[in-house]
């Protein structure tokens, strides 16, 4: 799997970037909207930050996209833990 992340480094750029921006929009982005100057500015450390993810997956052979699937994983298994609680709560 690690050679395939070698040999496609623009598709591993994408997959930790996504990963990085949903867990960005589900657990540290706050209520209220931010100016759009401001956004642009979070996306783009992003992009930095997932430039050095990238660096540490294919240099150091670290699993980042592991971990970052894992992270993304156990947030949908609480989302649905949510909505199964909401969907309870409603019928009693």
């Amino acid at each position: 799997m690690n050679e395939w992340f070698f040999n496609h480094p623009w598709i591993t750029y994408f997959i930790i970037y996504v990963a990085l921006a949903y867990v960005y929009n589900k657990v540290f982005k706050v209520q209220k909207r931010l100016p759009i100057l401001k956004e642009i500015l979070i996306y783009i450390i992003l992009a930095i930050g997932s430039f050095i993810l990238l660096l540490f997956q294919l240099d150091l052979q670290l699993p980042i996209i592991p971990s970052l699937a894992v992270a993304v994983g156990l947030m949908f298994i609480v989302r649905i833990r949510y909505w199964i609680t909401d969907r309870q709560k409603k019928q009693e």
